[in-house]
C-alpha cells in the first residue's frame, strides 16, 4: 500500500513542487513561514544560493509569474535563463520531452514550467534527473501552486491566522488553476469556511465538501467575509460556453464599494492578475484601502525565494 504523504511521520525533503498534494501539512506550514521570514528581511538572503541555474520555460505568457521567479532567483544570487515557445525550436516541431532533456543536459538546479497541458509539470519531475528541481508555475486548469501559496502568505501576514477566517472567492472558478490550488491547499492549513460563487457555467461541480459551500449570488458569498478572491473569467480556456458581456457580468459578478460593504469590517481584498477592470472588479476596489493585490506580487517574489531555498536544501536562514 503506497504511503499518505501526509500521515508520514518522515517526510521526505521537497525535491519538486508541481501542486500541493504530495507535501505534508507540516512541509506546508513550512513554506508559509519561510516565505514570512524572508518578507521580514529578504536581504538576509542575498546570494544564498550563488552560481546556481534556473531556467524559466513557459509555453504561455506570463507577467508577475515568470518575473517573480526570475527576481526571487537573481535576489539569490542565481543564473537566470528564460525561454519561451516563440523564437524556440519548438517552433521548429520539437516536443517538450525533447526540450526539456536539452535543457536539463545543461545542468540546470531548476526547471521552471508553464504549459496550457494539465499534469505536464508532473511529468517532467518524473523525467528529471537528480539534483534538478522542477516548479509548477501553472498547468491548464489543475494547478498553480505556488499562486496559492503566495495567496497563504498574503493571508497570513494580514491576519496572523488562518484558521477562524472566512473567505469568499468568486469568478471563473471552473477554469481557475488557482482556484483549484488555494481549494486544495487552503483547508490544508486551517482554513474551515470558503464561499465559491459564479456564473453556474463558471463553477465546478466536484467543489462543494466540507468546509466549501457554494453560494448562489456574490453576496450571499462575501456576507461577513474576512477575505474576498476575486477571479477573472478565463476565456482563453473556455470552449463552448457564452460569455455575458463586461457591462452584464459586472452589474452581476463585480465587486464594487458597495458589495464590499457586506463583508466583515476588516475584510481584505486579494486578486491573483492579471485584472479586467470593470468586469470582475470596480477600480475603486482594486485601488482601494482594502485592496491587498500589491502586496501579493511582492510576496510572490518572497515566497518564491523561500521554496528555492526550501528546494535547494537550506534549512538554516541567515540572520533570522
Amino acid at each position: 500500500m503506497r504511503e499518505n504523504p501526509q500521515e508520514s511521520e518522515m517526510a521526505k525533503p521537497l525535491e519538486h513542487f508541481t501542486h500541493t498534494d504530495p507535501c505534508t501539512d507540516d512541509q506546508l506550514h513550512e513554506l508559509v513561514n519561510r516565505a514570512l521570514q524572508v518578507a521580514g528581511n529578504a536581504q538576509a538572503f542575498a546570494n544564498a544560493l550563488s552560481g546556481r541555474l534556473l531556467i524559466n520555460l513557459f509555453y504561455e505568457p506570463s507577467t508577475r509569474t515568470r518575473i517573480s521567479f526570475e527576481t526571487a532567483a537573481k535576489r539569490l544570487g542565481m543564473h537566470v535563463v528564460n525561454i519561451s515557445a516563440t523564437g524556440s525550436s519548438v517552433e521548429k516541431g520539437e516536443s517538450l520531452f525533447d526540450t526539456f532533456d536539452t535543457l536539463q543536459a545543461m545542468q540546470p538546479d531548476f526547471i521552471v514550467v508553464r504549459h496550457r497541458d494539465e499534469g505536464v509539470a508532473e511529468a517532467l519531475a518524473e523525467r528529471a534527473e537528480p539534483g534538478l528541481h522542477v516548479i509548477n508555475a501553472g498547468d491548464g486548469t489543475r494547478a498553480h501552486p505556488t499562486q496559492a501559496l503566495l495567496d497563504a502568505v498574503t493571508l497570513q501576514q494580514a491576519f496572523g491566522d488562518l484558521r477562524p477566517l472566512k473567505i469568499a472567492m468568486a469568478g471563473d472558478i471552473r477554469h481557475s488553476r488557482v482556484a483549484r490550488s488555494s481549494l486544495a491547499l487552503f483547508p490544508r492549513l486551517g482554513v474551515a469556511d470558503i464561499r465559491l460563487a459564479g456564473p453556474a457555467d463558471f463553477l465546478p461541480t466536484d467543489a462543494e465538501r466540507d468546509g466549501v459551500r457554494i453560494c448562489r449570488t456574490l453576496d450571499e458569498a462575501i456576507d461577513d467575509a474576512d477575505a474576498i478572491i476575486m477571479l477573472r473569467i478565463q476565456k482563453e480556456r473556455i470552449s463552448g460556453l457564452s460569455i455575458p458581456s463586461d457591462a452584464d457580468y459586472h452589474a452581476a459578478w463585480g465587486l464594487t464599494e458597495s458589495r464590499l460593504e457586506r463583508a466583515a469590517p476588516g475584510c481584505r481584498v486579494l486578486h491573483p492578475g492579471p485584472i479586467n477592470r470593470g468586469v470582475e472588479i470596480a477600480d475603486s476596489v482594486a485601488d482601494g484601502p482594502r485592496s491587498l493585490i500589491r502586496r501579493q506580487v511582492r510576496n510572490g517574489l518572497h515566497t518564491r525565494m523561500a521554496l528555492l531555498l526550501e528546494l535547494d536544501g537550506h534549512g538554516a536562514y541567515p540572520g533570522v
